[in-house]
């Protein structure tokens, strides 16, 4: 038999309590006004006054009926059939089982409780029209009638259950929606901070490359040439000046008001990007087609970043030499290739000598393990769908190629 081990509140015991009490009253007291009104074939006190307990132990079984529901309703339903099966006085003796059936369908498991109804009101139907079977016309509407409320008992109980389970549905279905919303706003959130660090990235170290050939080139000329360390220290002004306002527009997405914001960079900054790159000291060709299609923003901006950091890593681990940036657009894609000569050997040295340490000095991202660099620009690539490759080249050099489609996929990290 079922057993629930949950405990209830002391509110919901008392409440089933005292329901347990007024049924009990009301079916001793309402069968003994009804007995002595219309008389009965038995007394109560035949038996030892069996009829009496039948009455009260079914009516106080109902202060059990969450706790054991199949238990309370197997009680009423037997002294019902022995209280009817002996003919004691017909009354309000029922209300204890109609409770016990509502209760069984009500708190059960469903369809286990829905069989064990069925099967004890069958139980139940086929004893009391025995039991009528010689009394008056008057006493087979009763049994009818009781039929009827165990049935009704019985749906209002699953009705009522029925409720239930949706309602737990629903909410166990608002809970992980509001997972599901917290989830994605986490991604989100995730997912902006690894844009905020990319530019972040991108735009100091660019800045910080130009700004360290700039600083060496003015320490090494100060008192030599003082017009190009002023023109290096104009150069170093303007990109540390640039890169601020590029880390304003891109920390200002942190704040609600748009104060101060400038558009990210495209390919329409690509001249002023190889102007920096001269000044560093690079001899940069750009071979840019015309464009079949005009540019998504988005794949502008990923590749002035990716030419950016190519650029930025040559002149990190390179220094002076010959950069050719080759951009493709195409009609769905964008194709970039950054290439490098590799470090330039000194005079009188054979560039073809193994052994120089020119040669052996890493290109474009060209170590072992590579760097937050190429790392971010692959993650570029592959947010917008594309492709990204960067290798060392035979001869000396690196080179950088991407795939930008024009109309991007998605990411397929």
């Amino acid at each position: 038999m079922e057993h629930h081990t949950a405990s209830f509140p002391p509110r919901v015991v008392a409440q089933d309590v005292a329901l347990a009490l007024f049924v009990t009253v009301m079916q001793v007291q309402g069968t003994v006004a009804r007995a002595a009104a219309e008389g009965a074939p038995r007394p109560f006190t035949d038996l030892g006054s069996l009829g009496l307990a039948l009455l009260v132990v079914s009516g106080l079984a109902v202060a059990l009926r969450r706790r054991w529901p199949v238990a309370v309703f197997v009680t009423a339903a037997l002294a019902s059939l022995v209280y009817y099966g002996l003919d004691f006085p017909d009354g309000p003796g029922w209300l204890g089982l109609f409770v016990a059936l509502y209760t069984l369908a009500a708190y059960g498991d469903g369809r286990r409780s829905l069989v064990i109804a069925g099967v004890g009101s069958t139980v139940l139907t086929a004893a009391w029209l025995v039991a009528a079977a010689d009394q008056p016309r008057a006493a087979i509407g009763w049994v009818f009638f009781r039929i009827g409320a165990s049935v009704m008992s019985a749906a209002l109980g699953e009705s009522v259950r029925s409720r239930r389970v949706i309602a737990a549905e629903a909410q166990e279905r608002a809970e992980l929606a509001e997972r599901t919303r917290e989830e994605e706003a986490r991604a989100r959130v995730d997912a902006e901070r690894l844009r905020i660090a990319r530019e972040v990235h991108d735009t100091v170290a660019h800045a910080i490359a130009i700004i360290n050939v700039q600083s060496g080139v003015t320490a090494h000329v100060l008192d030599k040439r003082p017009e190009v360390a002023r023109e290096a220290l104009r150069a170093i002004e303007q990109t540390s000046s640039r890169a601020l306002r590029e880390m304003r527009a891109i920390l200002g997405v942190l704040r609600d008001d748009d104060n101060g914001r400038v558009p990210y960079p495209g390919l329409g900054q690509i001249d002023e990007l190889a102007a920096k790159a001269r000044c560093a000291g690079l001899d940069i060709n750009i071979e840019e087609g015309p464009p079949a299609t005009p540019l998504p923003s988005a794949v502008g901006s990923a590749a002035y970043r990716i030419l950016q950091e190519s650029i930025t890593n040559v002149i990190r681990h390179v220094g002076p030499t010959r950069v050719t940036v080759a951009l493709e657009p195409g009609i769905d894609a964008l194709e970039i290739r950054v290439t490098d000569e590799g470090r330039r050997a000194a005079p009188g040295h054979d560039r073809t000598d193994r052994h120089l340490p020119a040669q052996s000095a890493p290109s474009t991202g060209s170590s072992v393990q590579p760097g937050r660099g190429i790392l971010g620009m692959r993650e570029r690539c592959q947010l917008l769908g594309g492709d990204f490759d960067a290798k060392p080249i035979p001869g000396g050099g690196f080179e950088v190629r991407a795939r930008l489609p024009l109309a991007p996929t998605g990411s397929r990290l």
